[in-house]
């Protein structure tokens, strides 16, 4: 099948999988929640560098075979979709391999005001009060500042996301990046999925946004976080207060670089 690839990236918590699950609907999509291929991508350029040994056997041409064909083996005959979805935050650091790799591929960021990720997360942690949570490497101690601390770091899962995005939205590789914010796609999901669809130069379908269905609650579980993925079967935005001391929140305040026009040199398109 001449099958045709896309890209979910961004950060977490901000509407990936409710996007996936919306795109789901059309039965020429697939499109889910984060999966092994952005790994096993990372792994097989570390493993293809100079640091074998045998890299000299190697050609940059071999190495794009090798690459390209992770997606296409994985996504064999047990999917029959046209368009496939991938679905990691490493793809927005990895732009410069996909637009060779996929010239036609279109990458969708997922944003949304940090302190708000750093909010949800926390929410879900005292949810599942007495199931310590693979973010936190199952550790069972902390606070709501080292948790908010360890999320935000280089290496953490809000911080990495963070980086990766800025490194795609600033680097000459983004004719084919566009920002959906959360916040839109919460609370005008009309509006945000039509401008999907126009970005990727697909046909219109008319999705049922309050009849979603996705479980992935079995995965969720065995990471000690119950409502990782869990998506609503009606699109609606949440409004409430936060539940972090307002140092913490306030902290991220100013992080979404995404709304300001004049930090925006290439002209990203955002949602």
């Amino acid at each position: 099948m001449d099958r045709r690839f896309h890209f979910i990236s961004g950060l977490p918590r901000s509407g990936s999988t409710l996007l996936s699950a919306i795109l789901s609907q059309n039965p020429r999509f697939h499109a889910g929640m984060s999966g092994p291929i952005g790994g096993a991508f990372t792994t097989m350029l570390g493993e293809l560098s100079g640091r074998n040994e045998y890299s000299v056997f190697v050609s940059d041409e071999q190495r794009r075979r090798m690459l390209k064909g992770l997606f296409d083996n994985y996504y064999g005959p047990e999917y029959s979709a046209e368009v496939v979805f991938d679905t990691n935050r490493a793809w927005c650091s990895k732009l410069p391999q996909l637009k060779q790799l996929f010239p036609q591929g279109k990458v969708i960021a997922c944003v949304r005001h940090v302190s708000w990720i750093i909010d949800s997360i926390e929410q879900l942690v005292r949810k599942n009060a007495f199931q310590p949570s693979s973010i936190f490497n199952y550790q069972a101690g902390g606070t709501v500042y080292t948790r908010a601390e360890g999320l935000a770091n280089g290496d953490g899962m809000v911080g990495y996301a963070y980086n990766a995005l800025k490194e795609a939205f600033y680097g000459d590789d983004t004719t084919n990046l566009m920002l959906l914010r959360y916040e839109t796609l919460t609370s005008d999901p009309a509006r945000a999925i039509a401008a999907v669809y126009d970005f990727l130069g697909e046909p219109a379908f008319a999705h049922d946004i309050n009849n979603l269905r996705y479980d992935a609650s079995e995965f969720d579980a065995k990471a000690g976080t119950p409502g990782l993925h869990a998506v609503r079967p009606r699109v609606k935005a949440n409004e409430r207060n936060t539940i972090l001391p307002p140092d913490v929140f306030n902290r991220f305040a100013n992080d979404a670089f995404w709304l300001d026009p004049n930090l925006n040199p290439r002209g990203v398109r955002v949602v």
